[in-house]
């Protein structure tokens, strides 16, 4: 296979000032046995916590902190597995990326449809906000192929605000009633409105840097002018 250049990585995320030194302090301390490969195995045992615990909260609420705790232990292994490899100069550029990317389209949909078999959010608004990030997940994709970068935040958004997002919710799911929202003819329990405006947040964000991304593109990558 030909050897191509590794893309350049950009994660300008509003945490950042807080998550890079964390990461490099955990990176640092970390035993040698603890390699990517074994933190990749945490984040994704960590997903099926959380799934899990989505399930579990039909029968006792207090499963939401369980939950949460998957979440933070799904940021411990997600985040740190690159954080080391590139710590121990250890990358391997094609072999992570795949990974990485292969694991967040199973962690992402293993999730939504754990919180639309809960008994917060309907099975439905759980797959539209699902739907919400896999097209954020195939624009960074299609963005990375085309322009060499990897640009993991997005107006200083990236996995660990989204993280820190479901935490919030979960706390509301756990602390506040749900209750019927009447807007016009159109009635919606408002948990599932939290699921709606996430779905139709992430719509936008699609929307609106593939707008950007074509613009940009149709200017770098002008069509050809035929040659007399």
């Amino acid at each position: 296979m030909e050897k191509t250049k590794d893309k350049e990585r950009v994660n300008d995320i509003l945490l950042g000032p807080l998550e890079r030194p964390a990461l490099l302090w955990l990176s640092e301390r970390m035993p040698a046995w603890v390699t990517p490969d074994v933190l990749t195995v945490i984040g994704i045992m960590a997903t099926l916590i959380i799934t899990g615990s989505y399930y579990l909260s039909n029968f006792e609420k207090n499963f939401l902190w369980l939950a949460n705790f998957g979440f933070i232990l799904n940021w411990f292994g997600d985040s740190l597995d690159g954080s080391v490899a590139r710590f121990r100069h250890i990358e391997r550029p094609k072999y992570g990326y795949f990974v990485d990317h292969a694991v967040d389209a199973f962690s992402s949909t293993a999730i939504c449809i754990g919180l639309g078999i809960s008994p917060y959010v309907g099975f439905t608004y759980g797959l539209l906000a699902l739907i919400g990030y896999l097209l954020m997940s195939i624009y960074v994709y299609l963005s990375t192929n085309v322009t060499g970068v990897f640009k993991i935040s997005y107006g200083k958004i990236g996995p660990t605000e989204i993280r820190v997002l479901y935490m919030s919710v979960n706390a509301v799911f756990y602390f506040v009633n749900n209750f019927s929202v009447t807007i016009g003819s159109f009635t919606i329990m408002f948990f599932d409105l939290i699921a709606l405006v996430v779905a139709i947040a992430l719509f936008f964000y699609f929307a609106f840097f593939t707008i950007k991304t074509i613009s940009e593109l149709a200017i770098i990558d002008p069509p050809g002018v035929k040659k007399s």
